[in-house]
């Protein structure tokens, strides 16, 4: 065995052993999350700020045909207030996810003792099916697994390390780049990483997290408020609510391929996923998102649909996307939109079917799957899930606990 291998093999049972003892604290830093969130709503606000004349122009347009009611409309009304949109903010706050699977399901249809959680013996379904819904792998199934108040960018300690790891960005940690952090955390070259060079290094820090949601720099008000219009931040509209019929379309794939929705519903969930190249939090999860199509691609139809870009650098541009060589300019064509389509799987490496959406943002639009989004669609064609606005909502295990749920109902009632 060489050194090398060693020495990575040294660091992953280390980081092990750190994650474990990390996460035994989270869940009181998760429990100050709320209160964190709310904070955020009160120091993330500025004084109301100055519009360019372009944007002053667009907000009174928006203004005037946004209902006051809609989720839209809040998203305006906080960025004219100066707010940086942090979680809990915008339409954020009216946009969380829904499902017809949460804990109260799961209690009624598989505690048959009344004791408040779910053994697998009382699961109607595999050992496999009930691990990947056991999220904190104590061998029951309580509220804490389909607890899902948190936002998806939380610094945990994983957060962190997964983000220093994948230098490509591209969602997914190799072996060589595990080696790489091993190198750069290894500051006195002994060959070794303590506990506490770890704990130090992935320590989450919610000051700090503030500060840097507060400071200066980020998109301006005016950029944000374009942005807005042009449904970079996502979609003017809400999407189809649970248990609502999918809206049909018919789009192209990469491979040439027409798929109409309506064709595919009946036999199979349809799964559907909105993303595109230039939104981080959607790449950070391409890893997520294929291990969940090649655990459930014979059970489930996948689609991953291709939308108008987050942070273009025609747009609200994104620094992150400059240092990992990600440059795109907002697609004006078909035929651009699908030439970037292509160069996101490829980086991405996703096996999932990609179909790719107009660049008048159809679908995009039609189900509010701006910058990112996750549907769930019964054999009878309805909504059985919808998670919340991205990038905030965008849980892909939550997806997956919905998808076992509806499998082992529909198992269970042929």
């Amino acid at each position: 065995m060489s050194e090398h291998f060693f020495c990575f093999k040294q660091l992953r049972f280390t980081i092990m052993f750190f994650l474990l003892t990390a996460m035994a604290t989270m869940s009181g830093r998760l429990d100050a999350q709320d209160k964190s969130t709310e904070d955020t709503r009160q120091t993330s606000k500025q004084t109301p700020p100055e519009l360019s004349a372009e944007a002053q122009k667009v907000a009174g347009e928006l203004k005037a045909t946004l209902p006051e009611d809609s989720e839209a409309r809040a998203m305006l009304d906080q960025i004219l207030e100066g707010s940086r949109l942090g979680p809990g903010e915008g339409w954020f706050r009216k946009a969380v996810s829904q499902t017809r699977f949460g804990w109260d399901y799961v209690v009624k249809t598989y505690d048959h003792d009344g004791d408040s959680y779910v053994s697998p013996k009382e699961f109607a379904g595999s050992k496999q099916d009930f691990r990947r819904l056991d999220r904190n792998q104590d061998r029951r199934l309580t509220a804490e697994d389909f607890d899902w108040h948190s936002h998806s960018l939380t610094r945990t300690p994983g957060f962190l390390m997964f983000f220093q790891a994948d230098r490509d960005a591209n969602g997914k940690v190799t072996r060589e780049e595990f080696n790489q952090l091993f190198d750069s955390l290894d500051n006195d070259e002994r060959g070794f990483l303590s506990l506490d060079d770890l704990r130090d290094e992935f320590q989450p820090d919610e000051n700090a997290e503030r500060q840097r949601r507060n400071r200066s720099g980020g998109p301006s008000p005016s950029t944000l408020v374009i942005a807005l219009q042009n449904q970079e931040i996502g979609s003017l509209q809400p999407g189809p609510e649970l248990n609502e019929s999918a809206p049909d379309f018919t789009l192209m794939s990469l491979k040439g391929e027409t798929v109409t929705l309506s064709e595919q519903v009946g036999d199979k969930p349809v799964v559907l996923i909105f993303g595109n190249f230039t939104c981080g939090p959607f790449r950070s999860h391409s890893g997520n998102l294929e291990k969940l199509y090649s655990r459930y691609k014979d059970r489930a139809k996948f689609f991953l649909i291709y939308v108008r870009e987050a942070h273009p650098e025609n747009g609200w541009s994104s620094g992150n996307n400059q240092r990992v060589g990600i440059n795109v300019t907002q697609p004006t064509t078909d035929p651009a939109r699908r030439q970037v389509a292509q160069t996101c799987r490829d980086h991405l490496q996703l096996d999932i079917p990609f179909l790719v959406d107009s660049v008048d943002d159809a679908v995009g639009a039609k189900y509010s799957g701006m910058p990112n989004r996750l549907y769930l669609i019964d054999r009878e064609g309805q909504i059985a899930f919808k998670n919340g606005r991205g990038p905030f909502g965008f849980h892909p295990r939550q997806l997956e606990q919905n998808l076992l749920l509806l499998l082992n109902q529909q198992s269970n009632s042929n």
